[in-house]
This record gives C-alpha cells, structure tokens and sequence, in this order.
C-alpha cells in the first residue's frame, strides 16, 4: 500500500535556515512547505492539511510561541505536532512554556539531521496512523450503520411474518373449529339413538374421542401462540384446588378408563384455596393426567396428590409409565419436546403440552418440576402455586349454590351462523333439549329475525356475510333487543375477540366446538351475565 506524503510546514525567518531544513528532510519523501513569517506559515495552514510544523522559537512578527498557541485554537490543527527549534539554551520554564502552547517537542541548534529526521518520521507515522484509524472508524460506522439498518429490516421482516403467523393461526383456528362443531353436534345427537348396536356406539365414542383430540391440540396451538407473544389473559377467581382436580379428571376420565388404568386422587381433608383461572389450571392438571395416561402401558396406575405446603399448593401427579431419560430430563418442559413414546406409538402429539404447564403455572406465579428415575421406571410432575391465607377464604353464605342456579326450561332460542353444517346441527341439538329454534344464513337475515321474532337466546357467528356478528350484535341491541341473551359461538378466540364482542354487546363469548352441556348451562341460567 502506497504512502500519501504528509505536508510538514517549516518556519522559520532565516532563508539559510528554511534550506538547511528542507536538505535535511528530503529524504524522508513528505512533501515540504516554507514560510518565513507567522503570518506566512498561517496563511500556508489556511491552504492545506498540515499535521506537522518546524518552527524557530524566535521570529520577529510572532515568535513561536504566540504562534503555537494560535495553531492550536484552531479546531482543525488541534493535533498538529509542533516542533520547535530553538538556537538558545532553553530553561525549563521557556520548555514548559512552549508545552503549553502547543509544541510537543524541541530540537536544538545546532540541528543534528538524523536526529531532526527521526522526530518527524516519527511524527509523520503517527500521523497516517491516526488518518488508517480514522477510515476504519468511519468504515465501522458505516458498517454498522449498514448492519443496523439491515438488521432493522430483518426486525421489521420478522414482525410482518410474526403478525401473520398470528393472523393464520387466527384464521387456522376459525377454519379447523368450524368443521369440528357439527361433528361433535352430530355425535351428541346420535347419542340417545344409538341404543343397544355395539358397532354403531363404538363408531360413536370414536367419533367423540377423536374430535375431542383434535378440539384440544388445535387448542394448545392456540394457547402456545397466545402465551408466546404474551397476550394470554388469565381470569382469575377464588377456588378451590378440589375443583380444579375434579374438573381434570373428568375432561380426561375417558382416555384414562379406556386404557383401564387405575386412578388414586388424595386430596386434603380441609379447603385449600388460591387465586387463579379456573380454566388454566384445570388445563394443567389435565395435560399432566392426560400424559400420565398415554405413556404407559394399558392396566397402569396414575396417583394424584393434592397437599398444603406452607404457602404453596402442591399438585403431584405420578404414574408407573414409560419414564424419561436423564438426559431428556432437562429438556421436558421444552417447546416441542418428546421426551417419552406413547404406548400406542401413534398418540405421541406434538411436544407441546409440558411447554403449557410450565407457561401457565408461572403466570399463576408458581413452577413445575419433572422427576424420574429412568426410562421403564414412571415419571413424577410436582407443581407448586400460591395458596391463599385462610383469611381471604370466601364466607360460606357467599358460595354459590349450583342446584338453585339453573332453572332449565325450554327457550326460544335463534341460531345466527353461515356454515349450514354448524348452524342445523346445533338447532337439532338444541330441539332435542325442548327448545324452540330458528336459523339464519347471513348477517342481514339473522338482524330481521332477531328484531321480528325476539327470541330469548341468540347463537351469533362473528364471521358472517353481509355483516358480521360484530355489528349484528351491536345493531340489535340498539333496537331494542336489549332483554336477550347474545352468546357469540365462533371460531375466533383470541382475547382481542372477547374484548371486541363484549364490547358489541355479547353476553358471552364461546369458541367453536362447544359442548353440548356447556351451551345447557348457559340456556338455564335465570339472568343474563355480560361476558
């Protein structure tokens, strides 16, 4: 790499002198400028880039002080290395004075050549290093400038594939609920007509099963999403953990009898309370039962225990089951982790379930932890929550009493949907439970029957022709349909969606497929309970 040379700037009044420099720096090959005055040598500096400056400390206009100290007010000459040459003995108050306005070194008089030649190489060197480090600098910035920018894009990249992720898995959700709704609405009606043909109760509780299945995997996709990006919204209420563990085994009661596994729940003689959404927690107790139930053998065992641990509720859920690895055991709760093989080979899912417990018992502010002594040798899942002081218990007069909450007399009830599959079969499902029920295709139609016929219970689909649920709702209740329940039955469920609908004017807001006896209760209910 070829060396620019460096301008060096030598002053000095005597023109025998200025000679004697330039003979001497020649040889260095940097390109050499004379001036005999200050006022010359500013002028040369006000022409072009000068890093070093030789100078005679005595000059009759400005001496070499006064113009060091000129040179280095300017900004542009802060780091110019002066040198002074002085022909008189210098005290080391005349040094210290010259360090102070600016000289970074002297030279004596008489000069000797090499060493005058070594002071300004060195200065010269120091200068074109300065000037490489200054590129890379820049270069750097740029670099990086260039790096944040494309890594912007990148960041901007992301969130448009991550907004549509969520968009698709929205839409996934609505699309794969709406086909799983009349199926399971066509197996609760098939139910009390099936009587006693084996064959056709069998191809039913496949049909149920597997629905289920599908209903609580599209389910976790969902929620693994939702808890993710950080938008799960947990509703929270005072109960007790017998509930939650009652509720589990009753969502996985069929896959557990069905493997003719035995089931030991142990729960402690007296209430033990906590805050937190009933719902989520019945998810985690149930997601451990239900693995519980798939790695192992049929004819297992599956023990649940429920204690008081100071502060803590602590839920134990242990089977005799194909265990895990040590080495799998760190990677468990995992997102996608397979930590074990079902018994079935084909039942395994999608390694997403562990990931939910662990996500949902930390937002309730507790953990989970999974044990196991080896493959062969069953699996132990501890979660630990919060319990509620015995001072916030709830009075007892302030329980409800779910044998006075429900009336159950037949309704008149209008079912609001576009998919004629989900829209007939509930209307049948809910005929044979002694109600009164009309259908509408559209948002339009389903608005003039609802103000015409003013049914007591409205099933409102959100995505629907003409207008959607949205603005059905919204329209009808500034009609006058104000003493009607509405009960939003979509695909939709994101907490964007309840927002949206309660805000619409739904009473409630139920995500396709719902259960029959869910949608029961609600028909029972003797007042209206905006969602």
């Amino acid at each position: 790499m070829s060396k620019e040379p460096v301008n060096i700037l030598l002053v000095d009044d005597q023109p025998a002198k200025l000679l004697a420099y330039e003979a001497m720096l020649s040889e260095l090959g940097e390109t050499l400028i004379k001036a005999s005055s200050g006022g010359e040598a500013l002028r040369q500096l006000l022409k072009a880039e000068i890093p070093i400056v030789l100078m005679d400390v005595s000059m009759p206009d400005l001496d070499g002080f006064e113009l060091a100290e000129i040179i280095q007010e300017h900004p542009r000459y802060q780091k110019t290395a002066i040198i002074f040459v002085s022909g008189v003995r210098l005290a080391d108050t005349d040094r210290l004075k010259g360090y102070q306005s600016g000289a970074v070194d002297y030279v004596s008089v008489p000069v000797i050549p090499e060493l005058l030649r070594a002071k300004v190489r060195v200065f010269a060197e120091l200068h074109r290093r300065r000037q490489e480090i200054e590129q890379l600098n820049q270069e750097l910035e740029a670099r990086v400038a260039q790096r944040t920018a494309e890594l912007q894009d990148v960041t901007q990249q992301l969130r448009t594939a991550d907004r549509r992720k969520d968009e698709f898995l929205a839409f996934l959700g609505h699309e794969l609920r709406n086909p799983l709704a009349p199926i399971i609405n066509a197996a609760g009606i098939m139910r009390p007509k099936v009587g006693v043909d084996p064959d056709l109760s069998w191809c039913l509780e496949v049909i149920e099963r597997q629905a289920g299945r599908l209903t609580r995997l599209v389910d976790d996709l969902l929620d693994v999403s939702r808890i993710t990006r950080g938008t799960i919204t947990l509703r929270p209420e005072t109960l007790d953990i017998a509930t939650v563990v009652a509720s589990a085994v009753e969502s996985c009661r069929p896959s557990i009898d069905m493997r003719r596994h035995e089931l030991l729940v142990s729960l402690p003689e007296l209430p033990v309370m906590l805050q937190g959404d009933p719902a989520r927690l019945t998810q985690i107790v149930a997601n451990l039962l239900s693995n519980a139930a798939k790695y192992q053998d049929d004819v297992g065992w599956i023990d649940v225990t429920v204690r008081q641990d100071g502060k803590q509720v602590v839920i134990t859920v242990r089977d005799g089951g194909c265990g895990i690895a040590p080495e799998a055991l760190p990677t468990v709760f995992d997102l996608f982790s397979q930590a074990g093989t079902s018994s079935h080979g084909l039942d395994d899912g999608l390694g997403i379930g562990l990931s939910l417990v662990r996500k949902l018992a930390e937002l309730h502010g507790g953990d989970v932890v999974a044990k196991s002594d080896g493959v062969g040798k069953g699996s132990e899942f501890v979660v630990r929550l919060p319990a509620l002081a015995a001072a916030k218990l709830p009075a007892p007069a302030l329980l409800e009493n779910p044998a006075t909450r429900f009336s159950g007399l037949p309704q008149r009830v209008l079912v609001i949907d576009d998919n004629v599959d989900v829209a007939e079969s509930l209307a049948r499902l809910l005929r044979l439970g002694g109600h009164t029920v009309s259908i509408a295709n559209d948002g339009f139609s389903g608005l003039e029957m609802a103000l015409q016929e003013r049914p007591e219970i409205v099933f409102l689909d959100i995505g629907l022709p003409g207008i959607n649920g949205y603005e059905v709702c919204r329209r009808a209740r500034e009609r006058g349909l104000s003493e009607a329940r509405i009960i939003a039955v979509t695909g939709f469920g994101q907490e964007t969606d309840r927002v949206r609908a309660k805000a619409a004017g739904f009473d409630a807001h139920f995500v396709k497929p719902v259960a029959a006896s869910a949608l029961e209760r609600f028909l029972s209910l003797d007042s209206p309970s905006r969602a």
